[in-house]
């Protein structure tokens, strides 16, 4: 009986109360792990990668704000660590005139 109502649940045309149930049941979930990840990868973003790691920690925290995370400041906080990743990539491409880190003299 269990596995009829698995396959029920899965064949449900788009638009119906199964289908909608199962995409709201994961959204918020997946919602919640960007802006998770938004976060981590923008404060690992300000030591390595600033370049790639500031614009994926934006975006995640754009998306997860989008999607109606119930971790906010999370995403926020993932937002203002990706600005601050492009940010230090810009000083110092601005300081060393090139795109790589730089710690001599």
């Amino acid at each position: 009986m269990t596995t009829t109502l698995t396959k029920a649940t899965k064949a449900a045309p788009a638009g119906t109360d199964a289908s909608v149930r199962q995409e709201t049941a994961t959204t918020p979930c997946r919602a919640d792990a960007m802006a998770v990840w938004s976060f981590v990868l923008g404060l690992v973003g300000l030591l390595v990668f600033n370049l790639v790691l500031g614009p994926v920690a934006l975006v995640l925290a754009g998306l997860a704000l989008a999607r109606g995370t119930a971790r906010r400041g999370r995403a926020a906080l993932g937002l203002l660590l990706g600005v601050a990743d492009l940010v230090v990539i810009v000083s110092l491409m601005a300081a060393d005139h090139t795109v790589s880190w730089s710690f001599t003299s």
